[in-house]
């Protein structure tokens, strides 16, 4: 309760502050606003064709505390919150075991503080990019000369802990800002993850935030787009949770149920992925869990005498192939329409933002 309290107090006044290239943990701000962002940069006429993408390592284990402390002291006098904000970080955590173990960095993972107190730390990353951008990069001459001199124009996207680079410019341009980054990151006591450290061009693709982002000839034309589909490991993800639904373990569960309980999970996961080209995925992951159903209402019903594919679409299936069952139907990922999410840059208003008069 005491930390909803003092979130309530600290948002508003950091929020002002925060730079429009950060995306996680922060009020009507989500993923997709991430990714339509670097579709936005990676797309005609922008063309920033460069990807420095990475992942900072035990980010929220390994903030420190008297750097995180410094920036909060920076906008915050009043001694009492600071001591307060300082006491939740060192309280400790309990162990399995119930033994407390002192904290002597980064913030509590699980606590309503923590995500805004990462923020706060990792600020210090978008304020560098952005403070560059605005003196070097922010007028299409000083990119113009910038090129000409052989140099790279660049923008940061980041979500949590979880960040991109777009590069426009070579490969080494991209490759350049791992030192840059990295000596922003060390004063917090961060470091970059070398396995999720990577410079790609968008032709490659990467992955951010379960979506796979790579430009790709249309069918049929000779036109390159950017699409951003489910990636393989969100798809199997779904995959994974419909077969532990599906085993022989619940055949004691009702089908109405069963179906029920499908139908919320793929409908929660196909919402998240709804906004890109996922159609195709959609219609496949339901064929799997079509597939997966009508085995588990074979070995649920088929008694002595089996049960015939027939029989089983006399039984339970409604329209054509459709599983359905005390009136609950199987809709599936499909049912929920893929449409198109519009980039709205620097127009992202907070709950703060005063409404503008007519």
């Amino acid at each position: 309760m005491v930390q909803a309290s003092l979130k309530l107090v600290l948002e508003p006044i950091f929020e002002a502050d925060f730079k429009p290239c950060s995306y996680g943990f922060r009020p009507n701000r989500r993923a997709q606003d991430a990714i339509a962002e670097i579709h936005h940069f990676a797309s005609e006429s922008i063309n920033y064709r460069w990807v420095f993408e990475t992942d900072i390592k035990a980010c929220f284990d390994e903030i420190s505390h008297s750097a995180l402390m410094g920036r909060l002291r920076v906008r915050i006098k009043d001694k009492r919150i600071c001591a307060l904000v300082k006491a939740f970080l060192k309280a400790g955590v309990l162990t399995d075991l119930g033994d407390r173990e002192e904290t002597l960095t980064g913030t509590p993972q699980g606590g309503i503080l923590s995500p805004l107190l990462a923020n706060i730390a990792l600020s210090a990353l978008d304020d560098h990019f952005d403070r560059q951008w605005q003196q070097e990069m922010g007028t299409k001459q000083q990119r113009a000369n910038r090129r000409r001199n052989g140099q790279g124009n660049w923008r940061l996207c980041r979500y949590a802990d979880d960040l991109v680079l777009m590069v426009s410019g070579d490969r080494r341009h991209a490759e350049a800002l791992r030192e840059e980054v990295a000596a922003v990151l060390a004063p917090l006591g961060l470091r970059l993850s070398p396995e999720k450290t990577r410079v790609v061009h968008i032709d490659e693709g990467f992955t951010f935030l379960g979506f796979d982002i790579r430009r790709q000839r249309k069918r049929g034309t000779q036109k390159y787009y950017v699409y951003t589909k489910p990636s393989r490991k969100a798809t199997a993800s779904i995959r994974d949770k419909a077969k532990a639904m599906t085993y022989r373990s619940t055949l004691h569960i009702d089908l109405d149920a069963l179906i029920l309980s499908l139908n919320r999970s793929l409908a929660g996961w196909a919402n998240y992925f709804r906004h890109g080209v996922s159609k195709a995925t959609f219609s496949a992951v339901d064929y799997f869990v079509w597939g997966r159903l009508m085995r588990w209402i074979r070995a649920k019903y088929a008694g002595k005498t089996g049960l015939s594919l027939k029989e089983l679409r006399r039984r339970f299936c409604d329209q054509g192939w459709r599983i359905a069952h005390n009136g609950v139907k199987f809709t599936g990922a499909s049912s929920v329409a893929v449409t198109r999410y519009r980039y709205r840059g620097n127009t992202i208003p907070t709950p703060w933002t005063p409404a503008a008069s007519s």
